[in-house]
């Protein structure tokens, strides 16, 4: 029998009375350095490895030996059980969950966490502040490539300093430590990277926001798909939560930061041909604590080569390259669902020659949107521009 086990935040004191029983009764004890500590006066043959093909490797030269695989936490939350279970894919394998960090550190809080969302930046940057604009409470794991003071340091940036941080390192050993302050308040903050962070954003946005005023964007000469407009084109595209997008012409970015907050787990790639288009991204992601936003500015289809595959593709100005850009994206080898805009009939047409060109079928929609305006005592109607939208698939 293979037993993984959860030790949960420090190893005994926090072990459950199944895993202490499964470690106790095993032969082989498997884990990395900081997971056998722990266990060491118990005289059990230990193998040090993290590694799934290390630790199965052992198993394979004690075929029928008890073994127990230590994992930190729960063996069920960010763990490399997920890889580890998969490898011993045949073997006669059971799970022992443990307690997972955010239960701990929630209990010593004092607060719930049935509503919390849970990002993982160990070993990446993640995605911090759109989460945490998005959700009341944010659990980050840290100990990766971010340090709890990089984290507040992103905040602050997106416009989220205010918000309230609690940070936990050495969670169940003697010197455990938590402080709570405002993001703003702990950009210095330095501790020992074994830690965690929980964000309180009492301000957070608890819906979908859908065809954002047009106002509420910072803005210049640079023109801007305008509300009604972005949330049918948006809306269009299903983007799913962990969905890498391209937003090719961004303007003014607005259209990025309604796809940014669709895909809080995923990326917006935004490229704009103009310098002064590219900073305007820039800072109307920041301004609407969009860091899942990557801006760049070139000129499409050159701009696209180093571009992660996309799965959904908005083109809200493509300077005639409406070709080249398709041939982009079909050239990344994943499909991808893509969304135009168009307020001419030579890009209406340009966009239906694209789509049969590669044998998908579009959609097209035009929407001629009214709004009205104070004349004196009188509301006038004042027209927008008819606008096309095409929407297809590349397979």
């Amino acid at each position: 029998m293979i037993s993984i086990i959860g030790i949960g935040a420090e190893g005994e004191k926090t072990l459950t009375q199944q895993a202490k029983e499964a470690v106790e009764n095993a032969e082989l004890l498997i884990g990395a350095g900081r997971m056998l500590g722990p266990f060491a006066e118990l005289g059990k043959e230990c193998f040090e490895s993290y590694r799934p093909e290390e630790i199965c490797g052992r198993i394979e030269k004690s075929p029928g030996t008890e073994t127990a695989v230590l994992m930190s936490g729960d063996a069920g939350f960010y763990s490399g059980a997920k890889k580890l279970i998969k490898a011993l894919e045949g073997k006669e394998v059971r799970v022992i969950a443990g307690i997972s960090t955010p239960v701990y550190m929630c209990a010593a809080l004092g607060i719930s966490y049935e509503n919390m969302k849970y990002v993982s930046l160990h070993g990446n940057d993640g995605n911090t502040a759109v989460n945490v604009k998005l959700n009341e409470y944010c659990f980050f794991l840290l100990g990766g490539g971010t340090s709890p003071s990089q984290l507040c340091e992103r905040l602050c940036r997106y416009g989220l300093g205010d918000v309230q941080v609690s940070i936990g390192s050495r969670l169940g050993y003697s010197d455990e430590k938590i402080v709570t302050d405002r993001a703003d308040r702990l950009t210095g903050y330095e501790c020992d990277r074994l830690c965690a962070a929980v964000v309180h954003n009492s301000g957070y946005k608890g819906y979908m926001p859908s065809g954002i005023a047009d106002s509420e964007f910072e803005r210049t000469d640079i023109p801007m798909t305008k509300a009604e407009v972005r949330a049918a084109a948006v809306s269009a595209l299903d983007i799913c939560r962990d969905s890498v997008c391209w937003d090719i012409g961004s303007g003014s970015g607005s259209v990025s930061v309604e796809m940014a907050y669709r895909c809080c787990d995923g990326k917006v790639y935004a490229f704009d041909k103009k310098a002064e288009a590219y900073e305007l991204t820039v800072r109307n992601a920041e301004r609407f604590g969009c860091d899942n936003i990557k801006a760049a500015a070139g000129a499409a289809p050159l701009c696209l080569d180093d571009a992660p595959a996309p799965d959904k593709v908005f083109i809200g100005g493509s300077s005639g390259e409406i070709g080249g850009i398709f041939k982009a994206v079909k050239g990344k080898g994943r499909s991808a669902d893509i969304v135009i805009t168009a307020v001419s009939l030579e890009t209406l047409s340009a966009a239906e020659e694209a789509f049969s060109q590669y044998g998908a079928e579009c959609e097209i929609t035009q929407i001629a949107v009214t709004r009205t305006r104070r004349a004196g005592s009188h509301r006038m109607l004042s027209a927008l521009n008819p606008v096309f939208i095409i929407r297809g698939r590349l397979s």
